[in-house]
């Protein structure tokens, strides 16, 4: 099937293109749900592409339901049938990418001849480089997701210069006299060397797949319509805003879109989930306030066996009542007997309402990964964090959850161990550095109330994006 461009000057067909691993492509289904709501005056229709797996996901779980004028394509995953998956988290995702421009064509071309409508926008992931070039043929406007904080993305448009002042020994880099200082990305010091994610500092590493894509993002979003990112303006640091606008001035802030804020009454759950989230929520509502930890690790991280036992340890020792979101596999690998002897202390299951949990008074401390959307769903909602960053853009976002923001702490030595468990949530739940942490998150949450309110920087730059798609 062939993929048209829409000619009416009324109707609007949208596709979206979603990077289906990992937290991306809730962001996205987020953005184009309050694309869909705005665009009810119009004839607009928007065409949502991604793995089976990842709509059936996505869609199930999507919060205060959905647009009727959303519908979900599914895209083939890229994986040969014939193929087993060694368990590298990354494979899967390379797969993808390889076969996605391919596939992501026959799906488009589907709706096009389902909906009688041709496109005329393309919102996508920025991690789908190549649908620049489809934006571009079909002549029409081309809009990219950042869904993680600004640091990562003044990575990769300057990793170049990163690498060639990384390259260089520190007597290279002027006014330098402390070895903290040598170990600074320029022009953004909130972030160490040791944070850059995989790949950035190899450049033989830049030719393949995913890493490959984001090293080239510097030539490649200036040509974008707008670019899209799942942060406040009111958040970020003056200087890295200013470097970031002066390099790409078709940035556009629209907030968390994993979050409806203020949040709207709640229906009523997903029928698939309605047993686990009432279960989990009429649990919380038995326990004091601020004494929960909850534990999430997202979709793509997994705790070695080693570090799952020691959390496990340090959960029953500490008293602290939690609920841990774990896979059923992993189940298998807690400590013999843990369950039993925890009883009713604690909850765990394989699949958590992290939103509803984390608004949840009872809710103390959030033991995360740190990824983007886990991290901006605990300041929202005024919840410290206890950070163990796996890969990705997860060891800058706990050194600012850390550093800057002060509303966490990072997990010492990178791995989890039981005694720093035990000391962390002594901290955050009990001494005066948690009260400390409390009143910054809650700061931080009063402020991102007020960015998200009708005189935000959200709310000019989301009218702004509206014009550029309808």
């Amino acid at each position: 099937m062939t993929i048209s461009r829409s000619e009416s000057p009324r109707k609007r067909h949208c596709a979206v293109l979603a990077f289906p691993f990992g937290g991306h492509a809730r962001p996205l289904l987020g953005l184009v749900c309050r694309l869909a709501r705005a665009s009810t005056m119009l004839d607009a229709r928007f065409s949502f592409f991604s793995t089976a797996r990842s709509n059936r996901l996505i869609f199930s779980q999507a919060e205060n339901g959905l647009p009727d004028n959303i519908t979900a394509y599914d895209v083939d995953d890229g994986v040969p049938s014939s193929r087993a998956l060694t368990g590298n988290p990354h494979e899967p995702a390379n797969l993808f990418l390889e076969a996605a421009p391919e596939n992501i064509r026959k799906a488009m071309g589907l709706a096009v001849a389902e909906t009688g409508v041709g496109i005329s926008c393309l919102i996508s992931d920025a991690f789908l480089s190549f649908s620049g070039e489809l934006a571009e043929e079909l002549h029409v406007p081309w809009i990219l997701l950042w869904i993680s904080m600004p640091y990562p993305l003044y990575v990769y448009t300057n990793i170049r210069l990163i690498q060639q002042v990384c390259s260089n020994s520190c007597a290279a880099i002027p006014d330098v006299d402390d070895e903290r200082a040598c170990n600074v990305i320029p022009d953004v010091p909130e972030v160490l060397v040791e944070d850059l994610p995989e790949g950035v500092l190899t450049p033989s590493d830049l030719e393949s797949d995913l890493v490959g894509i984001l090293g080239n993002l510097g030539a490649l979003l200036p040509r974008a319509s707008a670019i899209i990112m799942n942060f406040y303006h009111e958040l970020d640091p003056t200087a890295l805003t200013n470097n970031l606008r002066n390099t790409l001035p078709n940035l556009l802030y629209l907030g968390f879109l994993t979050l409806l804020l203020p949040p709207p009454p709640k229906p009523p759950s997903p029928p698939s989930d309605a047993n686990i989230s009432n279960h989990c929520i009429s649990w919380l509502d038995r326990q004091e306030p601020r004494s929960v930890a909850y534990i999430g690790f997202g979709t793509l991280a997994i705790l070695p066996e080693n570090e799952l036992h020691a959390l496990a340890e340090a959960l029953e020792e500490s008293n602290v009542p939690y609920i841990w979101s774990l896979r059923d596999n992993l189940k298998e690998k807690l400590p013999s007997g843990f369950l039993q002897r925890i009883g009713a202390r604690g909850v765990v299951v394989s699949w958590a309402p992290q939103i509803e949990v984390l608004a949840h008074s009872s809710t103390g401390v959030f033991i995360t990964h740190c990824g983007s959307n886990s991290v901006y769903e605990s300041v929202a909602n005024g919840v410290p964090m206890i950070c163990r960053p796996f890969f990705g853009d997860h060891r800058m976002n706990g050194r600012i959850v850390e550093e800057v923001w002060g509303t966490g702490v990072r997990v010492e030595g990178g791995a989890i161990t039981k005694n720093g468990v035990l000391k962390s949530l002594q901290l955050i739940l009990a001494d005066r550095a948690g009260k400390v942490m409390r009143e910054k998150v809650r700061a931080l949450k009063e402020l991102v109330q007020v960015a998200a309110g009708p005189d935000g920087r959200a709310a000019e730059d989301f009218r702004t994006l509206l014009k550029i798609v309808s």
